[in-house]
C-alpha cells in the first residue's frame, strides 16, 4: 500500500475511533462521511501540525493535510527555508490545488525595538526582507506576508512612533505591490513591549499607509486577549482585513479548547463573503495521534454553522 493511502486509511479510522469513544455509532458515521471532504471555511495547518500521523517530512505533512480536507497551509518560517525546498512546496501545492497562507516578513528585527525608532539600520533590513519575500512568494504563489513592526521605542512619544511606522511601512508597501505580494499587520498579544496591539490601532496604520499591500491579519486569539469584542471589532475594520488566524483562548489551542465561540465567528466570517485562507496559528490540545485525531474533528464540529 502507498504510504499515503496508507496515511489516509489509518486516519479515517482513527476518526471513527474518536468519534464513536466519545459519543456513539452515529458520530463514528458522521466522522466517516466527513473525513477528507473540504470544510466550509479555508482552514490552514502549519509544519509540524500533522507530524505524528505524517511524519517529519513536510511534503507528506502537506499531503496528508490534504487528504483530510485542507486545502490551504501556512508556514511562518518559509523564508528560511532552502530554495530548493520552496520549490518542492509550491510546485506540490499547484499539483493538490492548495494556497500558500501567510508566512512571516522576518529581516531578524521583529522581537526588539526597531521600526519604532526610524533608524536607516532597522529600515534597511526590512526593506532587504521584503525583497525576498518578493522572489520567495514567486516560488510558492504566496499572496499574503505578516508584518510585525516589533517593540515600542520608550523614549520617543507614541505619535512619532506611529509615524516612524508608517514611513516605514510605506516603502515596504512599494516593494510588495510590484511583486503582487500583500503585507498583513499583526497585532500581537504575546508580551507589552510590542507596539502594535489592537484591531482599531492596526486600522488607523492601514488607512495611513493607503497601499492594497498594506493590510491586517486578525488574529483572534490574540485579539481576544488584548481586546474583546471580537465579532464587533472583526465589522469595525472590516475594510482593512485580509487574513484570519486562530486560536482558542486560554491555551491557545484548537477551537473548543477555551472560551470562544468560534462556530458563531466562522458563520459570521462566512455570512460577510470572507472565502480567505484561516491559519490555524495554534497548538495541539493532546499529544499524538490521538490529539492530531481530536484537532481534526474539533475544526469538523466548528465549521457545522451553515
Amino acid at each position: 500500500m502507498e504510504r499515503r493511502s496508507f496515511l489516509q486509511t489509518s486516519t479515517l479510522a482513527g476518526l471513527s475511533a474518536l468519534a464513536f469513544g466519545s459519543a456513539g455509532t452515529a458520530a463514528a458515521a458522521d466522522a466517516r462521511q466527513a473525513a477528507g471532504k473540504p470544510f466550509n471555511m479555508d482552514y490552514a495547518p502549519h509544519a509540524g501540525m500533522f507530524k505524528n500521523s505524517a511524519g517529519d517530512d513536510f511534503l507528506d505533512q502537506i499531503r496528508f493535510m490534504h487528504d483530510q480536507g485542507f486545502r490551504s497551509i501556512e508556514d511562518n518560517g518559509m523564508l528560511k527555508r532552502d530554495t530548493a525546498l520552496q520549490n518542492k512546496i509550491g510546485e506540490l501545492l499547484a499539483k493538490l490545488n492548495m494556497r500558500m497562507g501567510v508566512f512571516v516578513i522576518d529581516g531578524g528585527d521583529n522581537w526588539k525595538v526597531s521600526l519604532t525608532t526610524g533608524k536607516k539600520e532597522f529600515l534597511d533590513v526590512f526593506l532587504k526582507a521584503c525583497e525576498q519575500s518578493v522572489e520567495l512568494a514567486k516560488r510558492v504563489n504566496a499572496k499574503w506576508a505578516t508584518v510585525v513592526p516589533g517593540y515600542f521605542e520608550r523614549k520617543l512619544p507614541i505619535g512619532v512612533q506611529t509615524g516612524h511606522v508608517i514611513d516605514a511601512l510605506r516603502r515596504g508597501s512599494e516593494i510588495l505591490e510590484k511583486g503582487g505580494l500583500t503585507m498583513v499587520l499583526e497585532p500581537l498579544s504575546d508580551n507589552p513591549d510590542l507596539f502594535m496591539r489592537t484591531s482599531d490601532q492596526t486600522y488607523m496604520l492601514c488607512r495611513a499607509v493607503n497601499s492594497p499591500s498594506c493590510k491586517i491579519l486578525y488574529d483572534i486569539y490574540h485579539m481576544q486577549r488584548n481586546e474583546g469584542q471580537l465579532i464587533a471589532n472583526i465589522d469595525l475594520c472590516w475594510s482593512e482585513i485580509a487574513y484570519i488566524q486562530i486560536g482558542d483562548n486560554p491555551g491557545r489551542k484548537e477551537p473548543g479548547t477555551g472560551e470562544i465561540n468560534y462556530k458563531n465567528i466562522f458563520k459570521h466570517l462566512y455570512d460577510k463573503g470572507y472565502r480567505g485562507v484561516m491559519g490555524m496559528e495554534h497548538g495541539n490540545a493532546k499529544p499524538g495521534k490521538e490529539g492530531e485525531m481530536a484537532l481534526i474533528q474539533a475544526y469538523r464540529e466548528a465549521d457545522k454553522f451553515m
